[in-house]
């Protein structure tokens, strides 16, 4: 069995906050995780000033605009992002909600990109991430098979490499809505690699994803599921992050490879027990 991709979703939970960024990723590089993932969004971009207007309390003041000002990372924290990652021998990406931000997430020159499961259908922004030519993830939560057929189709046009995410876009999600037969099924109709992006509480769907054949597992980490924020409670914490890439890389082992082969253990037994 090839080795499962793990990457540790730091997303929007790092609040606005620098050191706690660092922190969630010293724990995905504690915990083994090959890779952490941010989102970066050009507010006036993404969201129509009236909505930016509405009123919302949070830490960073009473509008939509100031909650979503204060979780958004610019180039002063990505360069110390991009540098910290380094330092720690992990890579990092983050998936892009606008085109703009795709432009900015550019000159860091990150091995891979993301295509969140709500960009799916936005033709503009695919064709701008598969002219990369980066392997890219492509999430399929709230999607129609004749959505995922048009991604796959602009990345192929572009020669472009890709791997599927099987997801489901509930936070948190269900654990009978997991439907992880899926993860066969898309292999099957896309013929490529299919991961899974999950916002369970808990580890064990992700771990059995594994076990169906996800290539890749990514997980939103929090240091503490009470904090501030709409995705914390969808997220798991330090100790589950490491609980969770052991029993990965336990579960490949176990999966093995398929081949029926006797062990040196077992015919030491087939001589004592057959003779």
């Amino acid at each position: 069995m090839n080795r499962t991709f793990i990457v540790a979703e730091i997303g929007i939970n790092h609040n606005g906050d620098l050191k706690l960024a660092e922190k969630l990723i010293d724990t995905a590089v504690i915990a083994g995780c090959d890779a952490v993932k941010f989102q970066k969004r050009t507010i006036d971009k993404v969201y129509t000033q009236e909505y930016l207007k509405e009123a919302r309390q949070s830490p960073w003041g009473t509008t939509q605009r100031d909650q979503k000002e204060g979780l958004e990372f610019g180039k002063e924290e990505y360069d110390k992002i991009n540098n910290y990652c380094r330092e720690k021998g992990i890579e990092w990406y983050a998936s892009a909600w606008d085109i703009d931000s795709q432009k900015f997430l550019q000159q860091y020159d990150c091995k891979y990109n993301k295509v969140a499961s709500a960009m799916l259908t936005n033709d503009e922004l695919l064709t701008e991430i598969a002219k990369e030519k980066k392997y890219t993830f492509i999430a399929t939560g709230m999607s129609t098979y004749e959505e995922i057929d048009h991604a796959v189709e602009i990345f192929r046009n572009h020669d472009c490499p890709f791997e599927l995410m099987h997801c489901n876009s509930t936070y948190p999600m269900p654990i009978e809505d997991a439907n992880l037969k899926l993860i066969h099924t898309l292999a099957e109709k896309y013929q490529c690699k299919v991961g899974y992006s999950g916002h369970e509480a808990g580890t064990l769907v992700s771990t059995c994803a594994v076990a169906m054949g996800a290539t890749s597992i990514e997980r939103h980490i929090t240091m503490d599921r009470t904090m501030y924020g709409s995705d914390q409670k969808a997220s798991i914490e330090p100790y589950e992050l490491c609980s969770l890439v052991k029993d990965i890389r336990d579960t490949e082992k176990i999966v093995g490879d398929g081949e029926k082969i006797l062990t040196e253990a077992e015919k030491a037994v087939k001589v004592k027990l057959r003779g």
